[in-house]
């Protein structure tokens, strides 16, 4: 079935950005950053100054520097009453925006009123030297200051002034002129950043048994229990079936733990004394940086533990007395799986979380952000739509965030990043945002998201390099919008085609993930508190990683219901099997003889397959590969891209979409609840009566020998009988064609009537006469 095309606005353009990837050509240099346009830039680190002249009546000044390039201008910090300041700081013009001839860098001392002058350097722009790296970086000078009339006066800048790229190592630190307007609180948060996810853990807690429980009724049986806590995680053990002062349990509890641990676990044994009403018999506090570590399924050492008692004295004292109640545990950190942080439809990686069982690298994923077009406006600064974006790339434990381009709507940002690959199928995942937080002071703003984009490595061809412009799609309740397009340029690099090509016959995660599986609710609930404690640890960096953005690029509401998402993977599943149903309509044509000469054909191929049986599986293995050479003149040429009409995002009813962004709990009326609720149960009803027509097939395939209806199986044990003594005398190559020549025959040796089998089979009776 084929599927129609995307709208041109949402479709995937392939672009000829200016570009080294990899040649050499005039002053291009094959270098690391290869797959982004240079961009020159005008670098001046002010590095300290010496034997500045007293300014204030104190006998001091309070010294800083101005650098000045045209209409642009930047400013070092200040020191109080230092005459031999160190300022270490970098300066960076846009080559592009350059509109002098010369370079000014003034030293001025902070005053009340008015700063006073205390002498500058000036440089022409065309006597600045050009750095290349991978050269090493240029060492500063010490310049004399001069008066605004070219006179030498007291006191030294050391400086250091080159051109250079944005290879530059002092580029990510530098203050930027396309910045100027932002704010000395704002310029942390625009700098560009490379991040890592904290190493997180399985931590599983195999509660035993507890001995000598001192309950505080000692007239009934204890309903005891065990709560463990571990952050804002909470599990609890069932109520123990062994109602005793030695209760037992042998029940595993999981949890998420990230290093370094900075929370330990709690655990408390209760007593269920009512409803609602739990008392702590005993409680113990385990640091997890003591626990021991396994790579495999063997079990660790069991180790008692000594429960405290939770006393309450008058009222409101308390202390905790050590007494001889133990509880016996078997605790690890299980370094043999994967903490699933992501969707498991695009992991961006699959390795365990212990060091020593990953294997190693199998190639280099490049990508180059180049730059974006057509941004919308996402907030309103001095009455007019503005847009400050930036854009975040996360591919296994490595988040990298390019630096905010401020007030543009075609942003460039010529960022080069690389990643360590060691699985193939896996997803690189790049979302585009707008920095609500450039002023500083606007705590309670959010980065808006602007769009996002998924590359699966295994679409891409090795060593290719893929220039393309991808657009920026969101749904919002109004409907599916194009916010833009984001300009990549990405390259797959392989080291070895061995390994690459081994790994495809591995497991696709390790191997503890099946030798001891975790149950689907267990991995969904684990999944949601990795993420959170991976946004929490980012949302602490600096510059942070906020945590709208990090819940935005792992996907966290991906498992919320949507009626949109359902019919998109109904149609899926139906695109799946249309390929079968096609098969099934041209059997029904050749049975039909639509067309007789192929059905000629067809029982000629039919005769000598079964003539000659060992030619079945070569033929069928020698169409597939006739189907997928004859396939390769048409393999996709470009790497997959968010598609509106798979997503069913363009023809979502507007009821569905405010479905779909609806919180949870609903916040919604009653009365649109009900109606939502209503549709929902009238889906559902209509997936009750599919399950039960397959249940039904079912009990009547099993009804054929139970006994159920006697006639139905006696009729189908003697037709056994007798098929059994047929199909021994006669060769089985005389069957199979009398019964291939019966399928295919003409039609005028048919009725349209069911045939005798599937009549019998409809008879059968099923389990659905005695449901409620």
């Amino acid at each position: 079935m084929q599927k129609p095309p995307q709208p041109q606005d949402f479709a995937l353009k392939e672009t000829s950005p200016n570009i080294g990837a990899g040649s050499v050509t005039g002053d291009k240099l094959s270098c690391t950053y290869d797959l982004v346009e240079q961009m020159q830039y005008l670098y001046v680190r002010v590095v300290k100054a010496k034997d500045l002249p007293a300014k204030d009546v104190t006998g001091s000044c309070d010294p800083y520097v101005e650098v000045k390039l045209g209409n642009y201008k930047g400013v070092t910090r200040h020191f109080e009453k230092k005459s031999n300041p160190e300022w270490n700081q970098v300066f960076a013009f846009s080559k592009d925006r350059l509109q002098a001839s010369f370079l000014e860098a003034v030293v001025k001392d902070k005053d009340v009123v008015l700063d006073d002058f205390m002498g500058r350097v000036i440089f022409d722009l065309i006597d600045i030297p050009k750095r290349i790296p991978p050269d090493s970086p240029l060492a500063p000078q010490w310049y004399r200051l001069e008066d605004r009339k070219g006179v030498k006066v007291k006191g030294e800048l050391m400086l250091a002034v080159w051109m250079g790229t944005q290879a530059d190592e002092a580029f990510p630190d530098a203050w930027h002129s396309d910045a100027a307007t932002v704010g000395p609180e704002g310029v942390n948060n625009i700098r560009s950043k490379v991040y890592l996810s904290p190493k997180l853990w399985y931590v599983r807690v195999n509660v035993i048994e507890a001995q000598d429980l001192l309950p505080n009724d000692k007239s009934r049986y204890p309903e005891v229990f065990v709560k463990v806590m571990h952050g804002n995680q909470v599990l609890r053990t069932r109520i123990s079936q062994s109602k005793s002062i030695n209760p037992m349990w042998n029940e595993d509890l999981m949890f998420v733990a990230a290093e370094p641990f900075e929370e330990p676990l709690f655990l408390t044994v209760e007593d269920r004394v009512g409803s609602g009403k739990d008392e702590i018999l005993g409680k113990c506090v385990i640091a997890l940086q003591n626990v021991q570590r396994r790579l495999d399924h063997k079990p660790v050492n069991t180790r008692w533990f000594n429960l405290e008692k939770h006393m309450i004295i008058d009222g409101e004292q308390k202390k905790d007395i050590k007494f001889a109640s133990r509880i016996h545990l078997r605790i690890c950190l299980d370094g043999g799986y994967h903490v699933l942080d992501e969707s498991t439809h695009y992991s961006s990686d699959l390795r365990p979380t212990a060091k020593q069982l990953w294997k190693s690298s199998i190639g280099i994923l490049e990508v180059g952000v180049l730059s974006a077009v057509g941004l919308m406006p996402m907030k309103t600064k001095d009455g007019r739509g503005t847009t400050d974006a930036y854009c975040v790339a996360k591919y296994g434990q490595k988040w990298v965030r390019t630096r905010t381009i401020v007030d543009s709507f075609n942003p460039k940002w010529n960022e080069q990043y690389i990643w360590e690959v060691f699985d193939p199928c896996t997803v690189i995942t790049m979302g585009v945002f707008d920095n609500g937080h450039i002023h500083g002071g606007d705590k309670g703003g959010k980065d808006s998201k602007i769009g996002k984009v998924r590359i699966r490595l295994s679409t891409l061809e090795a060593d290719r390099v893929y220039t393309h412009s991808y657009p920026l799609l969101v749904l919002h309740p109004s409907g599916v919008k194009k916010t833009g397009e984001i300009q990549l340029a990405v390259r797959f690099t392989c080291s070895s085609l061995i390994n690459m090509l081994h790994m495809y016959s591995h497991p696709l995660l390790p191997k503890m993930h099946y030798i001891h599986p975790l149950s689907v609710i267990q991995l969904d609930s684990l999944r949601h508190q990795a993420m959170q404690i991976v946004s929490m640890r980012l949302s602490r960096a600096e510059p942070p990683l906020r945590k709208e953005v990090v819940e935005y690029m792992l996907d966290v509401d991906s498992h919320m219901w949507s009626m949109r998402r359902s019919k998109a993977n109904f149609f899926r599943i139906m695109g799946v099997l249309s390929g079968l149903i096609a098969v099934g309509k041209w059997l029904d044509q050749i049975c039909n003889w639509k067309n007789p000469l192929t059905t000629i054909l067809i029982h000629v191929l039919y005769i000598i397959l079964v003539l000659y049986p060992e030619l079945i599986l070569p033929t069928i293995f020698l169409y597939l590969f006739l189907i997928g050479i004859w396939n390769f003149r048409w393999r996709p040429r470009h790497p997959p891209h968010m598609d509106t009409r798979l997503s069913h995002a363009d023809a979502a009813h507007p009821d569905e979409r405010d479905e779909e962004f609806d919180t949870f709990p609903t916040s919604r009326p009653s009365d649109i609840v009900r109606m939502r609720y209503d549709r929902l149960r009238s889906i559902a009803g209509r997936v009750q009566t599919v399950v039960g027509d397959l249940a039904t097939q079912g009990e009547r395939f099993q009804s054929l020998l139970s006994w159920r209806d006697p006639r139905a199986t006696t009729l189908f044990v003697t037709f056994c009988l007798i098929a059994a003594i047929v199909l021994y005398v006669t060769p089985f190559q005389v069957v199979a064609l009398l019964a291939g020549i019966y399928v295919l025959r003409h039609p005028r040796f048919r009725h349209k009537l069911p045939s005798a089998p599937l009549n019998f089979f409809r008879r059968l009776p099923a389990r659905s006469d005695s449901m409620l």
